[in-house]
């Protein structure tokens, strides 16, 4: 492939080349609070009601291993009640029966006395299995450790224990020191008066037990039921959610997305709530909202007239998904392979005009970008050329779209933004889809436009050649005109008025100057001699017949949808006005006269001055500059004489290169 060439290809790959800074990706929607979060809502009820049947299990198992203690507290203390009641019926039956002799002493020794002694040993390990139990530090005990009794069960354990210490001290006074030979009948008469007062003791402490393992159930059941009214309010919330957080929303979605299904894009989908389903309608109107946009860019770009309406059009109807505050064409320079030239371009209120020379050198973009065919987003301050002139005017991102099925040799989008880093993935993607419906249109107005002028710029062509002695003349005096028309751009007062599709205008259709020439008689137009005053006057119409040829051009065009020779009849009607006032056709004066034909008058003028004519030899540059010097503010634009000294040195390259002397 020869240099300069480039092969186009599908585009296959919407990556990012790593020799150009690849943005942050952002989030299209801004986050979800956690509050309003569908997912976190529920995920937080299920958890609680998760929660609510493990406490629930838990507090349950753990009661019931509290109350398995107190039934075996409860069995304790009834089993001290039976003890004391036994005690004391023990004792009255002793006493109705009491030995009256040592035979029946010695019967009761081995009958009475022992069980006396065993139930006392019974009721003595008891108590102190009670009082060990109520201890918190004691861990050898036949009962649970630990048992927790309430206040109530365990004063009546305190009285209970008090109750017994005396009985039993009093009751092993009266049975004596002596183990062979106690006083049972004393002690059979200690037990049955004071048996009472133990027996009411453990009454009271088995009845303390009782209200506490009643309490204790109560308070199951009440726990149980907290948890069955939380439970059940956690259910209530997640049908609420259901229905007004998923279901209404839902339904609400359902009949808007009906409605966009007929064609209604015009009708958003009302996002009721803020949460995912909120995020996805919302998502889906943005969706709506592009189609929209595309189907009245589709409508605009066919109403269009030139380039710069279509790239207006763009800039308009994308700014709300892209920000796009500058957007050019960029097409391969015909004489600099290596360049590409802005071609057209389209800015927001405010941004200036730019040099219409700039562009975009293929060494200062990645390889393979037009092969690749697809966007990229860099930092414009980081590239020379027209990255570098955007950058100096305030715009901090920069991305280039190749125009995918361009005949232009590879042309490319240009989008610029205030806001830095404005070309994200997703963007890039938006803007590589935006690039695929434009390629055709800018290539039908390009090939439109090419041809037009072509042809018109034939009939230029045909009235030069009935002059032969002109030489270059219309390519010299249209790249004077150029040199001008940039030079004035770049001043304060021309800057948001001449762009580069201006610059290219003038360059075009300044050879259009004298098309008007095609209708005026050969023995007017190569009389060698001076024209009497018919014939001047039949000479001054040239301007008139010359716009009225572009006019019917432009008529032409216009039924087709676009507007060309604008530039290019103020140029053929205007040329030969002077400053003063005194010029023909109609006598136009000072900013009466359009810029255009005023830039074309200096260019003119000095070229017809510069080089060499069958009436007359060609004059030096200086006496040429000096002529139009004086007659600045009289037959010329003094703005534009001054621009046109300015730009003498490139000039002076071009009369070089191409002067008829």
């Amino acid at each position: 492939m020869r240099k300069g060439e480039r092969e186009r290809s599908p585009c296959h790959q919407r990556r990012l080349f790593p020799a150009w800074r690849k943005v942050n990706a952002r989030s299209p929607t801004m986050p979800i609070p956690p509050t309003r979060s569908l997912k976190l809502q529920l995920a937080a009820a299920l958890g609680l009601l998760f929660a609510l049947l493990i406490a629930a299990i838990g507090y349950t198992s753990y009661e019931l291993n509290l109350r398995r203690n107190d039934y075996r507290l409860q069995n304790s203390a009834h089993h001290l009640q039976t003890l004391s009641h036994a005690l004391v019926e023990q004792s009255q039956r002793y006493l109705m029966h009491r030995p009256d002799d040592y035979e029946k002493y010695g019967r009761d020794l081995t009958l009475y006395y022992p069980l006396l002694h065993r139930q006392l040993e019974q009721y003595e390990q008891i108590v102190q299995g009670f009082l060990a139990c109520n201890d918190p530090t004691a861990t050898d005990t036949a009962l649970a450790p630990g048992c927790a009794l309430d206040r109530r069960s365990s004063d009546d354990l305190t009285h209970l224990a008090a109750t017994w210490k005396s009985f039993r001290g009093g009751l092993r006074q009266t049975l004596g020191m002596d183990e062979d030979g106690p006083r049972l009948t004393a002690a059979a008469e200690f037990v049955a008066a004071n048996g009472r007062e133990i027996d009411q003791a453990a009454m009271q402490f088995a009845a303390s037990l009782q209200a506490m393992m009643e309490a204790r159930l109560e308070r199951v059941r009440i726990f149980l039921w907290a948890v069955g009214m939380v439970a059940l309010a956690a259910f209530l919330f997640l049908l609420y959610a259901l229905v007004v957080r998923v279901l209404r929303p839902l339904s609400s979605a359902q009949e808007g997305f009906a409605r966009v299904a007929q064609g209604d894009f015009s009708h958003p989908v009302p996002v009721e709530i803020r949460n995912e389903i909120g995020d996805l309608v919302a998502a889906f109107n943005a969706l709506a909202e592009r189609l929209a946009a595309m189907f009245r860019f589709a409508a605009r770009i066919n109403r269009g007239t030139t380039l710069e309406q279509t790239l207006q059009f763009v800039r308009e109807e994308f700014q709300r998904f892209v920000p796009v505050d500058w957007i050019g064409v960029l097409t391969p320079a015909a004489a600099e392979p290596e360049r590409w030239q802005l071609e057209r371009y389209a800015a927001a209120p405010g941004l200036g005009a730019f040099d219409a020379t700039v562009g975009l050198r293929i060494g200062d973009c990645p390889a393979g970008l037009l092969e690749a065919c697809h966007p990229l987003a860099c930092d414009p301050a980081r590239l020379a050329g027209l990255p570098a002139a955007l950058a100096a005017a305030g715009l901090r991102s920069f991305a280039l779209a190749p125009l995918p099925h361009s005949k232009q040799g590879g042309g490319m989008l240009a989008f610029a933004a205030f806001a830095a880093e404005a070309y994200d993935e997703n963007r890039l993607e938006f803007i590589g889809n935006i690039s695929g419906q434009v390629s055709p249109v800018l290539d039908r107005t390009l090939v439109l436009e090419g041809l037009v002028v072509a042809a018109v710029s034939g009939l230029a062509k045909l009235a030069e050649s009935r002059d032969p002695e002109t030489g270059d003349h219309l390519l010299r005096m249209a790249r004077y005109s150029a040199l001008i028309a940039e030079e004035l751009g770049r001043t304060e007062r021309y800057r948001e008025r001449i762009d580069p599709a201006y610059v290219r205008d003038i360059l075009r259709f300044a050879p259009m100057h004298d098309i008007g020439k095609v209708g005026i008689a050969d023995s007017i137009l190569l009389k060698p001699g001076r024209l009497d005053a018919d014939e001047f006057a039949a000479m001054q119409r040239h301007p008139l017949i010359g716009g009225e040829v572009l006019r019917r051009c432009e008529a032409q065009v216009n039924e087709l949808g676009y507007r060309i020779f604008t530039v290019a009849i103020e140029i053929a009607e205007g040329h030969h006005e002077k400053f003063d006032g005194s010029g023909y056709p109609r006598g136009l004066a000072g900013e009466g006269i359009p810029l255009a034909a005023r830039i074309i008058a200096v260019a003119d003028v000095f070229d017809a001055l510069t080089s060499r004519r069958p009436y007359k030899e060609a004059w030096p540059v200086m006496q040429a500059l000096e002529t139009l010097r004086r007659e600045s503010g009289k037959h010329f634009d003094p703005e534009v004489v001054t621009a046109f000294e300015r730009v003498l040195p490139q000039v002076m390259l071009i009369y070089e290169t191409h002067k008829h002397v």
